[in-house]
């Protein structure tokens, strides 16, 4: 099951996968060919998206109805702490 952080992180990453689709696809310097590869790429980035947004708005529902219930998880790091020195 995907968390909100796991797929708050996907969504951020898409994001800007989306940002330089679309800068590359904009260039002034390169063919059609090119362009047309840009924006069949970033019909999928987009559609990516929109699974991703309707996937945490399911999750984010189904949490504040009660179906599903966000487990919490404590830190166990173990650096920086001077009684797990060698």
């Amino acid at each position: 099951m995907e968390t909100v952080g796991s797929l708050v992180d996907k969504l951020s990453i898409n994001e800007l996968k989306i940002y330089h689709m679309s800068e590359q696809k904009d260039r002034d310097d390169v063919d059609k060919p090119f362009k047309e590869d840009c924006q069949m790429r970033l019909d999928i980035l987009l559609a990516q998206r929109d699974h991703l947004i309707a996937e945490l708005q399911e999750l984010l529902d189904d949490v504040l109805s009660g179906r599903k219930e966000l487990k919490l998880f404590r830190q166990m790091k173990m650096y920086n702490e001077k009684k797990f020195k060698d």
